[in-house]
């Protein structure tokens, strides 16, 4: 059991049967009382985002998750296909597993798998990632004031800002916790 004040975004806890894992995590202490510590969760096995309450001292079920190594194959309609890096076994994940975190998924990425009492249950992606850009606006002159940006699409359909100087094919690093670009890495 740990304190629900020690959750934070990406720690795994059980609560009633079901499995959540911490997406946002706030501690809200007004000027009387306990405090109160909203989180929100992904449900890990049906992949819904909900909201939950607690007050400062309730405790929750924490879980034990172990993690693997592997590298994304491909995906079969349904399922994504990846390939475990030590014992070659080819697990498989329902897309919707992944949600919005699907388009950053590349062939041959490495990540990582996290699994309960032998059942797949969560992701961890890398902190960057680097990927070619296939659409890009026009940048026109005189747009330069302030640091401005524009749409580009990347190789998996990812949508993110950049600078006016990107183009297409040029190669950019992205921040895959927060969606957003870094730097131009080649162009």
């Amino acid at each position: 059991m740990i304190d629900v004040n020690q959750l934070r975004k990406g720690t795994t806890f059980t609560r009633d049967g079901d499995l959540f894992r911490v997406v946002d995590y706030k501690h809200i202490k007004s000027g009387r009382g306990n405090a109160t510590i909203r989180i929100k969760v992904r449900n890990l096995r049906s992949g819904s985002l909900s909201d939950m309450s607690f007050s400062s001292g309730n405790t929750v079920e924490d879980v034990r998750v172990e993690g693997r190594r592997v590298q994304y194959l491909y995906e079969d309609g349904e399922f994504l296909i990846f390939m475990d890096l030590e014992s070659y076994e080819q697990p498989q994940l329902r897309r919707e597993v992944f949600g919005e975190d699907f388009t950053y998924l590349k062939p041959n990425m490495e990540l990582k798998l996290n699994s309960f009492e032998g059942e797949i249950i969560d992701f961890e992606l890398p902190p960057t990632m680097e990927y070619e850009v296939v659409e890009a606006e026009m940048a026109v002159a005189g747009d330069r004031a302030q640091n401005p940006t524009k749409k580009i699409k990347l190789e998996t359909g990812l949508e993110i800002n950049a600078p006016m100087f990107v183009a297409v094919g040029d190669v950019v690093r992205v921040n895959l916790e927060e969606g957003t670009y870094i730097t131009r890495v080649s162009s």
